[in-house]
């Protein structure tokens, strides 16, 4: 076209519309120069909800349809796609922006423009690209209002709702910036919210994370540093200093019909600054975190079981057990904000899931990331399972170990915060090998955050299938040991999802459930006891200290005090007005062995259910605490295939092999559902024979600490 070879005359032509008075403002750009683009499909409302932002900041509002495009080819656009074609449009399209050029105002995008890959390029070279993410119907009903019934692109016979789908690819690829709008919501409203969205960008030094035992006025701590650091250097947990964001009741309707990564990348966007971690990478992390790796489409199912009761299944990870639902993902993030010029070794300590969890997770990372990455993992020689010791030795990684212990999970994880608290080992580890040391326990943010998606996502399922309508309330009942899973629970209801209560489950060594009984945490004279339950054989609950913290309204200064009393004296008790606060929102109730085997073969014979010893116990307390006034949904947070057999006492089943491999294939013959992941199988076959074995001796740990650095990245010259 002829008007094609004059876009230099564009500038010159709208110049005069943008420095008129009315699109001027005396007030300067929340992002200086840089335009605000707004991006998002026909009928997402970008043209007016641009126009609003633009006098809601006092800036210039561009068009690209009628200020770009229509000035350039003095012709209205549907004229000129009529005589082009689908195709051959879009091509001018993207050639007549490459001619655009604006600073400090708001431009509101056409919907095939991030079709144009040159064309977003520039565009996007200019300013922030914020995407409209508006419900589908919502668009729908739009389209058909202004009696829009194809767009461009889209070839006869395609529905509307496919090439919506379509084009989703590619405002997910360009976008700088989400704003999610809830069904429903007017212009107005979105409009507020692309403020919101742009300030946030912008503020980047508000959304940072506090020590639980430091001040508040401490130095700016981002998330990548968080993620890196692990724990604080004062000893304390990070926490987001601002707390989490909270989503509206439109929001989240929107996430109930979409898949588990679907949910997850929304979800963590709204937690994690796009400057950290941009919302492509993020999507790309994620969806690889959440994929093939798990045997379940769903990732992580509910299932009904009795009643008001219904399992949440934590196990279809490549380990059968709920940390993978974190540990897919954090060893990703963990690559992401890695500086460059140091090697890292992860130190975990674990009860018998993380173990094997962590090395998958980081087993998975390639390139660079796994060469400058290693893991060395403490586990209790004597206390895990069988299998769950035969999963972390049969891990095959190059930059994996795993070392038994002659000691308890507490000794191995007070081991490893002093590593961290020892400055001249952290300095000297630095010096002579470049590695710093880093953690993969839910003491790490990247470890925790990733499981507020699972219980945000069991009550989006429990709306989806029609058992509830949002806003509904729920319990949930965690079987915990170390806080973590419950504390991720807590999080999800204050970004919006109605918790009720959250029931924290023990077994006979009932820390948890004397504290929130007493306000008396209480480790003198208590000896950890052996039970069925492995995973949650702690007494000295680490995440239990973010609690404290929120439920104390922020106080770092008596949650430091408090645990540096337990460090010193075993032995701490809070106020009566702030264990009032703690029992409002959180129950907690224990479980006998013989209750919980009890729980197994009950539910067994029942239902064909067979559920694992964990859960058992989730089960068992949730009968005595849960009222039957709302659906209770339980944490299930190990494949039963991993207890075998404490299960096999259970059922009842005589003289079971010895074998793990042929335990496992055993419990599936007599238990159709639910099944194990076929990676579980697998890694038990590698993982007999002899293996590393420290006393309980500090030392001794901080020296294979040392050789592992060693073996792993570099020797001493």
């Amino acid at each position: 076209m002829g008007s094609l070879g004059r876009l230099s005359a564009v500038r010159r032509r709208l110049l005069p519309r943008l420095t008129s008075k009315s699109w001027l403002s005396t007030r300067p750009s929340i992002l200086g120069d840089r335009n605000i683009l707004l991006m998002g499909p026909p009928g997402a409302g970008k043209t007016t909800i641009g126009r609003i932002v633009a006098h809601k900041l006092g800036l210039p509002a561009v068009d690209v349809d009628d200020d770009v495009l229509e000035v350039a080819w003095k012709r209205p656009v549907a004229a000129v796609l009529a005589s082009l074609g689908g195709r051959r449009f879009l091509e001018a399209e993207g050639q007549a922006l490459c001619q655009f050029s604006s600073s400090g105002c708001v431009v509101s995008l056409t919907g095939s423009n991030p079709l144009h890959a040159e064309a977003m390029q520039h565009v996007q070279q200019s300013g922030l690209v914020v995407y409209l993410d508006v419900d589908e119907d919502d668009i729908l009903t739009r389209l058909d209002r202004m009696k829009v019934n194809r767009i461009v692109g889209q070839e006869a016979g395609v529905p509307m709702r496919d090439i919506l789908l379509y084009r989703k690819q590619f405002y997910e690829k360009w976008l700088d910036v989400r704003v999610l709008c809830g069904r429903g919501d007017t212009e107005e409203e979105v409009a507020e919210k692309v403020v919101k969205a742009v300030q946030r960008y912008q503020n980047r030094h508000e959304e940072t994370y506090v020590s639980t035992r430091g001040s508040g006025e401490q130095k700016k701590t981002c998330f990548s540093d968080v993620v890196v650091e692990g724990l604080a250097a004062d000893g304390g947990l990070y926490v987001p200093r601002n707390g989490f964001p909270r989503m509206d009741a439109g929001e989240w309707k929107r996430l109930v019909s979409m898949s588990y990564p679907e949910r997850a990348l929304l979800l963590l966007e709204k937690c994690i600054h796009p400057v950290d971690v941009s919302p492509a990478d993020l999507r790309r992390m994620v969806f690889k975190a959440y994929g093939s790796n798990f045997s379940s489409e769903a990732v992580a199912p509910v299932k009904h079981l009795v009643e008001q009761q219904f399992v949440l299944e934590l196990f279809h990870g490549p380990t059968a057990s709920f940390k993978d639902l974190a540990l897919q993902l954090m060893p990703q993030l963990f690559a992401h904000c890695l500086p460059l010029m140091c090697n890292y070794l992860v130190l975990v300590a674990t009860s018998g899931d993380t173990g094997s969890a962590v090395l998958s997770g980081f087993g998975g990372l390639s390139g660079v990331d796994a060469r400058r990455t290693g893991v060395l993992v403490f586990f209790p020689e004597e206390g895990v399972s069988e299998i769950q010791k035969l999963q972390m030795l049969g891990f095959r990684g190059a930059n994996g170990r795993a070392v038994g212990v002659l000691s308890d999970f507490d000794f191995c994880q007070k081991s490893i915060k002093r590593m961290f608290g020892e400055s001249g080992l952290v300095g000297h580890l630095a010096v002579e090998y470049g590695t710093v040391l880093s953690t993969a326990n839910s003491i790490n943010w990247a470890r925790l955050l990733p499981q507020v998606v699972y219980h945000s996502s069991s009550y989006l399922d429990l709306c989806r299938d029609g058992v509830i309508r949002f806003g509904d309330p729920v319990d949930v009942c965690i079987p915990t040991g170390n806080f973590g899973n419950a504390m991720s629970a807590i999080y999800a209801k204050q970004m919006g999802v109605p918790i009720r209560r959250v029931i924290c489950a023990s077994n006979h060594n009932r820390i948890i459930t004397d504290f929130f009984s007493t306000g008396e945490y209480d480790l003198r004279r208590r000896r950890l006891l052996p039970s069925h339950s492995p995973a949650i054989d702690i007494l000295k609950s680490s995440n239990l200290e973010r609690f404290l913290f929120h439920a104390s309204g922020g106080d770092s200064g008596l949650v430091g005090e408090l645990f540096a009393r337990l460090d010193a004296q075993q032995h701490f008790r809070v106020a009566a007005p702030l264990l009032s606060r703690m029992q409002q929102e959180v129950q907690a109730g224990c479980c006998s062995e013989d209750e919980c085997l009890s729980a197994v073969r009950r539910v067994h014979a029942r239902t064909g259910y067979l559920m694992d010893t964990h859960t058992a116990v989730a089960k068992v307390v949730a009968d005595q605490l849960q009222d039957g006034s709302c659906p209770v949904v339980l944490s299930s947070t190990a494949h039963y295939g991993k207890f075998a057999p404490a299960v096999f006492q259970a059922l009842g089943v005589q003289n079971p092999p010895e074998d793990p491999v042929e335990q496992l294939r055993l419990l599936e013959r007599s238990a159709a559902r639910p099944g194990a992941h076929g990676d579980m199988l697998r890694g038990l076959r590698g993982g007999s024979g002899p293996h590393a074995v420290c006393q309980a001796d500090y030392r001794e740990l901080e020296e294979k600490v040392e050789s592992v650095i060693r073996e792993s990245f570099m020797k001493v010259q």
